[in-house]
C-alpha cells in the first residue's frame, strides 16, 4: 500500500495567524481558568480573616511576597477582562455586532477597558481613592 506524501497538509501555527477576536477568545477561557484557580486563593484569606488575629499575620507575611502579590493583580486583571468580555457578549446576544471591522473594535475596547479598570483598582488601593 502506497503513502499519497502529495496531499495537503494543515496550516501550521506558524504560517497561520489568528485573528484577534480568535486569541481574545481563547484569553477569555484562559482567564475563566485563572479566576477559578484564584478562588483558592480568596479562600485562604477569607478563612485567615475568620481564624483570627495570628492567622491573619501569618496571610498577610505570605501576600506580602512579591510572586503572590503579582498572581493578585494577574487575578484582578482576569476578573475585569472576563467583566468585559462578558458585556460584549450580551451584545452579541442582541443580535448586533456581528462585522468584522466592529468585532475588531471592540476586542481592542475590551483589552483596554480592563487595562484601565485594572490600572484604577490599582491607584485606588495604591493612593487610598
Amino acid at each position: 500500500m502506497a503513502i499519497n506524501t502529495n496531499r495537503p497538509t494543515s496550516p501550521h501555527l506558524q504560517v497561520y495567524r489568528l485573528p484577534l477576536t480568535g486569541i481574545i477568545s481563547i484569553s477569555h477561557r484562559i482567564t475563566g481558568v485563572m479566576l477559578s484557580a484564584g478562588l483558592i486563593l480568596f479562600v485562604y484569606v477569607i478563612s485567615a480573616l475568620a481564624g483570627g488575629e495570628d492567622s491573619y499575620k501569618a496571610m498577610q507575611a505570605v501576600m506580602s511576597l512579591w510572586l503572590l502579590k503579582l498572581i493578585c493583580w494577574s487575578f484582578i486583571y482576569a476578573l475585569f477582562f472576563h467583566l468585559c468580555h462578558g458585556v460584549r457578549h450580551l451584545i452579541w446576544d442582541s443580535g448586533n455586532s456581528f462585522e468584522l471591522d466592529t468585532l475588531n473594535r471592540y476586542a481592542i475596547i475590551e483589552l483596554a477597558a480592563s487595562l484601565i479598570l485594572t490600572l484604577m483598582t490599582f491607584a485606588g488601593g495604591y493612593y487610598g481613592l
